[in-house]
């Protein structure tokens, strides 16, 4: 048995990682709340039940986590079955928030610093060797996007990180206008890396220009969003985005979404 150590707020990562296990060893070896736990079922019984003898334990750390005492008792248990040989307690490092000393001790999972991809691999490479439950996170982004203003004289484009550390804070602005209208900046930063920048067609015939944009350094955290500013040059139509694409390889840029 594999039990996911969680707090309601990180249900966006975790879930990837417990489709993950349960397309591999099944899901009747993975206890994860959302369908571990039907409805009628009592809670804190289901809980016991799940934590009798899993040979795993992935303990989410996160601020949240940290504060609930359910995730407490949980990883606490976890931890004294530890010590008697009859478990593995991993910890993986949501966000920035510091490691318990006594699980500091412990190897741990860094979603935090290497992303969710790379997490998975680890845990899926760690235990090697449903009717009613419904994903509700599978398609999880860490970064989306939210825009203000007035896009005849500026628009704000705040790009955030809902949970992990983004260590490439490079973007990439898909707007209904030429290359040579708009202006691209980062609030705050004396200088920014932009372009190459082009223009292209889109499907449905309408023009468009991709402009690149990004710090010279640093990273994006869900503590440090990062504020991007479109205005048009002098004389230009108003900026009309359309989408943000975060660069995910030298040459790939992936679509990011808005903000609901």
């Amino acid at each position: 048995m594999i039990f996911l150590s969680h707090t309601h707020a990180d249900k966006p990562v975790v879930e990837p990682v417990a489709l993950q296990l349960a397309s591999i060893f099944g899901q009747d070896e993975v206890f994860y709340d959302s369908w571990s736990i039907r409805p009628g079922d009592g809670i804190i019984d289901r809980m016991n039940h799940g934590m009798t003898s899993p040979e795993f334990v992935f303990f989410f750390v996160s601020a949240k986590s940290l504060a609930s005492e359910m995730a407490k008792l949980e990883w606490q248990n976890a931890l004294y079955q530890a010590t008697k040989g009859k478990t593995r307690l991993i910890p993986v490092r949501v966000d920035g928030a510091p490691m318990p000393a006594i699980l500091s001790q412990t190897v741990y999972i860094d979603m935090f610093a290497n992303g969710i991809d790379a997490a998975i691999r680890q845990i899926v490479s760690l235990v090697q060797g449903n009717a009613s439950f419904t994903p509700a996170h599978e398609a999880f982004s860490n970064l989306t996007w939210t825009v203000d203003g007035d896009p005849s004289s500026q628009l704000a484009v705040t790009i955030k990180a809902s949970h992990l550390l983004e260590p490439n804070p490079s973007f990439a602005f898909l707007v209904a206008n030429r290359i040579e209208e708009v202006h691209c900046w980062i609030r705050g930063a004396p200088a920014v890396r932009s372009g190459p920048n082009e223009n292209t067609t889109l499907p449905d015939g309408r023009q468009a220009g991709i402009i690149l944009c990004a710090p010279f350094s640093g990273a994006l955290t869900p503590q440090i969003p990062i504020a991007f500013t479109l205005a048009p040059k002098p004389g230009a139509t108003p900026v009309a985005l359309i989408e943000v694409m975060h660069q995910a390889a030298e040459r790939e840029y992936k679509t990011i979404p808005r903000a609901t």
